[in-house]
């Protein structure tokens, strides 16, 4: 009997209407595709004996005595899980965002295996897309990754994979369950006292809050969340940053940050939000470290959250970018952090498990007091395809946790950069005006590289001597 973790348990009790604790992607394909429904099924059906658990739901214990069980479905229905969409004519980037908000809005069937994938035809230029999303308490990156990075291929070829007809362990009874869950709890009392904090936190969480109405976090960063979500796309060329770097010093991961920052500081502008020469925000920023903490991957890595104190007050785009750089700067001297080049080399597509994963980390640092969430995962420069269609472009789409109203996710795949903003609809109705200042922001930077501009300083020059 493999249980949930009390992570994984933990993602799942906390699972609301106002916040479902999901992680979802984005993929679309190049335009002149034929991928069919049947198809798509047919390669699904295929891959799912590499991943259990996608036919599996989790069983609660009788009496909390410990985490839930994962039990087989033994009414699968694939059909359940794998769903069709079109978007109305004439399919616009506007229309495939509105569709995305309102799906990854939606709360997964917690009774049936936590995940759902959507093949969303319709689009102007004539292709497809897939959105795929599945519970945080099931992708784990350890046990078990994305189903986005399952379908992957590297040619267009998809591979025959061995397959068997599938038939489901029957769910064990209530007696055995505890049983074996006592028996473990013996053996792992650590793991137990986890358990019964966990469940005494369930009850607090019902109770009134004596002194209840102390200051919440705020900001335009920071809200009550709706039911709602808004979503926004922003795609960018990866050469741009390089050539920011190159002219500015840092990395590419610097400049993408110094990218966001400029963009949250031009959208409160439009806003009319007060900015001044102090104001910043603090991001949470998972990255990958090759160190024993952080949360485990099966890639050859671990990620752990790092805080960020974005200075949008800071009205020079180059002293921005430096500012970031110098606050990362101490992250690479550790010798812990995982190079960029060495993740996007990891087999398959893997942007979405870690992009999962940071997600996982974001919502365990809540008491850090971070204003928002920002996964940046550089993927291959090399095409890669799923059910033999080559993918054009992979946004990611980051839950909304707490009181933060606004998550991005950055993906570099194939020569582009691509922005996936998740918002609260109704806290960031403006959630466009968003995107197209990170785009600015961008320009901005790439307006200061050129052949008569030298590298700005970074402090006080030394004078010279006479």
């Amino acid at each position: 009997m493999q249980r949930l973790s009390p992570l994984d348990a933990m993602f799942l009790n906390l699972d609301s209407p106002d916040v479902p604790r999901q992680i979802a992607s984005l993929a679309i394909l190049e335009p002149g595709g034929s991928l069919t429904y049947d198809r798509l099924i047919g390669v699904i059906n295929e891959r799912l004996d590499i991943v259990p658990r996608y036919r599996q739901v989790p069983r609660k214990v009788p009496g909390a005595l410990g985490t839930p069980l994962w039990t087989d479905d033994e009414d699968f229905d694939i059909s359940l899980h794998v769903r069709r969409s079109a978007l109305p004519r004439p399919g616009t980037r506007d229309a495939l965002h509105e569709l995305v908000g309102r799906l990854v809005a939606r709360r997964l069937d917690l009774d049936r295996p936590l995940w759902e994938l959507y093949l969303i035809e319709g689009l102007e230029d004539g292709s497809q897309a897939l959105l795929f999303k599945a519970h945080q308490a099931l992708v784990d990156g350890s046990e078990t990754i994305d189903l986005a990075q399952v379908l992957l291929e590297e040619t267009d070829r998809v591979r025959d994979i061995p397959h068997e007809d599938w038939n489901p362990h029957p769910r064990p009874g209530p007696l055995s369950a505890v049983a074996a869950t006592l028996e473990r709890n013996v053996r792992h009392p650590g793991e137990a006292l986890r358990i019964a904090e966990m469940n005494v936190g369930r009850v607090a969480r019902h109770l009134p809050v004596i002194g209840a109405g102390a200051p919440s976090q705020r900001g335009v960063l920071s809200g009550t969340l709706s039911r709602h979500r808004r979503f926004t796309t922003v795609s960018t060329c990866l050469d741009e940053y390089r050539r920011v770097r190159d002219q500015h010093g840092g990395t590419v991961n610097d400049v993408v940050l110094a990218v966001i920052t400029g963009g949250i500081r031009g959208w409160m502008l439009t806003r009319a939000e007060p900015v001044t020469a102090k104001t910043s925000f603090r991001a949470m920023v998972p990255m990958s470290v090759a160190a024993d903490d952080g949360l485990p991957t099966s890639l050859g890595s671990k990620v752990r959250g790092h805080l960020l104190s974005l200075p949008v007050g800071e009205t020079n785009p180059v002293v921005r970018l430096h500012q970031v750089s110098y606050a990362l700067k101490d992250h690479r001297e550790t010798g812990s952090a995982v190079a960029a080049n060495q993740l996007a080399s990891l087999p398959g597509f893997a942007t979405s498990t870690f992009h999962a994963v940071g997600a996982r980390v974001a919502a365990t640092e809540t008491s850090r007091g971070h204003h928002l969430t920002i996964t940046n995962v550089p993927g291959p420069q090399e095409p890669v395809y799923m059910a033999g269609e080559q993918v054009a472009e992979v946004y990611p789409a980051i839950p909304l946790i707490d009181q933060r109203v606004v998550s991005i996710g950055v993906t570099s795949y194939h020569g582009g950069v691509y922005f996936g903003i998740v918002a609260d609809r109704e806290a960031v109705p403006d959630v466009d005006v968003l995107g197209q200042c990170i785009e600015e922001a961008l320009e901005e930077l790439v307006e200061t590289v050129g052949p008569r501009r030298g590298r700005a300083p970074r402090g006080r020059q030394k004078p010279r001597k006479a």
